[in-house]
């Protein structure tokens, strides 16, 4: 009796102990600091000597509670020597969801520049970067964003990753960091601009939007390679509008590659009858469904096939409708090469042939690696930054986004994100602000018929339309990586910050 007596208070004690252990909270790691370099450098632009302040590292973000939640990280180059209340400050970032800002840093932006050979393969190291003569710095400030999960950026003490990582969240995180970089570095009355690329456009639309709710105003908006509407952005499902829209590029496309039979002389000619038919044929065919004869598709076929050097037959099989990723993998079929989604002026060797779409972008990985390896040397040899954990290129957050967005037409989520009423909504509270669009013709992830089609639909006043530019390239989605566009899309920033200043 004495013997049970005892094993059942061993057995007390035991399960009291290990209660006791899991009723302690788990000990949370320390939350890292935030670090910053802090460097001087000069730059000869247009043969004017400009002196800079660069800050490279992270800002500690809070949460109501004054509790950290992230570290943010940036890169920032301020001229020296100059009034902050008037000087005008851009802030940028690329798109992804994901993708940390590198590629604008050191495809255009930045002070220097990643040297790249355009179309041609040239990923073997070393790799150089030279002194950026299209930089924006000399119209002003810059400050290089990488949203939560990219580049240096990471959530910390109370911070989670669905905290960030979807429209909505990041649209706040974003506006938030904003509002901190201004009222930290003293810059409430600098002239405003943001540049956002590609998903960072309908970051950016979102983000002028909650600025506006939080009484800070924008002088512009630069909107590169913009992807603002989430159902006109794919081609893959049952919606027909975004195959009218991705159709001249594949046209385009076709012409670049000596594809298609009777070419004509200039992009620009051929760009004309591939829109013309987009709106006038192909669009109301296909409105028609099952409705549409069979001799009425067969000359559609055909039509399609000439425009775009994709056999009649493979668009009749494909009744009419083939999405991107297929065209890019099968334009080309014949030599058994891909064309790059990102820009179509590229090709590769195709990896499988029996594939039904592309399986990589040779855009990608011809300008990947030399823009990295010249960052993370630039990073750390002239801005003396040393991060302690690795810089995300693309981070790991497109499975896990949250596509939902609380349109401030609606007031509920919505299930597809689409900014572009977000940004009519900003243009309208505030009408001064100007919008600029930056597309390639060569841009298979946002096409630039999509961008036209968005900003002809922008519901705003007739009277604010003049707010709007607009500015092509012959190039694709990173027009800066075609050398000839560099200098025009330079020229269009600082034509486009001039005319947004006031008088």
């Amino acid at each position: 009796m004495r013997f049970i007596i005892h094993r059942a208070l061993l057995c007390l004690c035991l399960v009291s102990y290990f209660g006791f252990a899991q009723d302690e909270p788990e000990e949370k790691p320390p939350v890292p600091e935030a670090k910053t370099s802090v460097t001087s450098h000069s730059i000869k632009i247009n043969g004017k000597k400009l002196s800079y302040t660069a800050t490279a590292g992270t800002m500690m973000m809070k949460n109501a509670k004054q509790e950290p939640i992230a570290l943010f990280g940036y890169t920032s180059y301020v001229k020296e020597d100059t009034s902050l209340r008037k000087r005008p400050i851009l802030f940028a970032y690329n798109g992804g969801p994901g993708s940390a800002s590198l590629w604008l840093h050191m495809g255009i932006l930045g002070p220097k520049r990643a040297v790249v050979k355009d179309v041609e393969f040239a990923n073997n190291g070393p790799y150089g970067y030279v002194v950026n003569e299209f930089t924006i710095l000399d119209k002003a400030d810059i400050v290089m964003i990488d949203p939560v999960g990219t580049g240096f950026s990471r959530p910390v003490g109370e911070g989670k990753g669905e905290d960030f990582w979807g429209t909505d969240q990041d649209i706040r995180s974003v506006s938030a960091f904003i509002k901190q970089y201004i009222t930290e570095n003293n810059r409430w009355q600098s002239p405003k601009f943001i540049l956002g690329e590609s998903y960072g456009g309908m970051r950016t639309a979102g983000v002028a939007q909650a600025l506006t709710n939080e009484m800070i105003s924008l002088n512009g908006i630069m909107l590169v390679s913009p992807f603002l509407q989430f159902v006109n952005g794919f081609d893959f499902g049952q919606t027909d509008l975004p195959h009218v829209l991705f159709l001249p590029t594949f046209a385009a496309t076709g012409w670049y590659h000596d594809a298609i039979d009777n070419k004509p002389a200039t992009l620009a000619e051929h760009l004309k009858a591939a829109e013309a038919f987009a709106i006038d044929e192909y669009a109301p065919a296909l409105l028609k469904g099952v409705r549409l004869s069979a001799d009425k598709k067969k000359a559609l076929a055909e039509k399609l096939a000439a425009l775009t050097g994709l056999e009649a037959q493979y668009w009749l099989d494909a009744d009419l409708r083939v999405n991107h990723q297929v065209f890019t993998k099968e334009v080309l079929s014949e030599s058994a090469q891909t064309v790059g989604r990102i820009d179509s002026r590229f090709k590769g060797n195709t990896l499988s042939v029996h594939s039904e779409a592309m399986s990589y972008d040779p855009m990608t990985t011809a300008i990947g690696p030399p823009l990295l390896a010249a960052f993370m040397d630039y990073y750390r040899t002239e801005l003396k930054s040393e991060q302690e954990v690795d810089y995300k290129v693309f981070g790991d957050v497109f499975s896990s986004w949250d596509w939902g967005h609380v349109q401030p037409n609606v007031g509920f989520k919505m299930p597809f994100p689409d900014t572009l009423i977000d940004l009519s909504y900003a243009m309208i509270q505030n009408p001064k602000m100007k919008v600029l669009f930056q597309q390639g013709y060569y841009d298979l992830a946002t096409p630039h018929f999509t961008t036209q089609y968005m900003i002809d639909h922008l519901k705003i006043p007739a009277a604010l339309r003049s707010n709007i530019s607009t500015a092509y390239y012959e190039a694709g989605h990173m027009m800066y990586v075609h050398e000839p566009s560099m200098a025009q899309f330079k020229a269009d920033l600082a034509t486009f910050i001039d005319a947004s200043l006031p008088n």
